[in-house]
């Protein structure tokens, strides 16, 4: 899944560029990489995998914005931001507060049901084929009659 940092998107919110500024600010406070994760969890609502957060914090280190600071109870690397790490959010300022805003938006979107729907669509992808014209016809329907509900409460009418 993708994340369209320019102008938004229902999939699972994912750049590297944008979630490197992510765990970069959140180090401001030291932490460890399953902190982290459960950190981003916690404030977007978006599970990440070890996959994905460390070669973050490989990068990062590699680049000079964080510093290991110790190793902890079994092995575990405490991570912290350095000046220049300080210093690379002040500069990406605003490109870390819109990606804030698209995983606020994102974690919205999960709580007002945006899983269902993700998993409904996920079903449908696997099955579109075997739909006879009959279920296409019906499928069609709820797609406009849930656009148009979806339009009218956006405007404050009543669907």
């Amino acid at each position: 899944m993708s994340f369209d940092i320019s102008g938004g998107s229902m999939e699972k919110p994912y750049v590297k560029g944008a979630l490197k500024l992510i765990v970069l600010d959140l180090l401001r406070e030291p932490n460890h990489g399953y902190g982290i994760m459960a950190e981003i969890e916690k404030l977007y609502g978006i599970k990440l995998s070890a996959g994905t957060v460390y070669p973050i914090l490989s990068s990062l280190k590699r680049g000079g914005l964080i510093e290991v600071m110790e190793t902890g109870d079994r092995d575990r690397k405490t991570y912290r931001i350095t000046e220049k790490g300080r210093e690379y959010l002040k500069k990406h300022r605003k490109e870390l507060e819109e990606t804030r805003r698209k995983l606020l938006a994102y974690k919205a979107f999960l709580e007002l049901g945006g899983e269902e729907l993700k998993e409904a669509f996920k079903e449908l992808f696997r099955n579109i084929e075997r739909l006879d014209e009959g279920q296409r016809e019906e499928i069609r329907k709820a797609f406009h009659e849930c656009a148009r509900r979806i339009k009218l409460i956006l405007l404050g009418e009543e669907p």
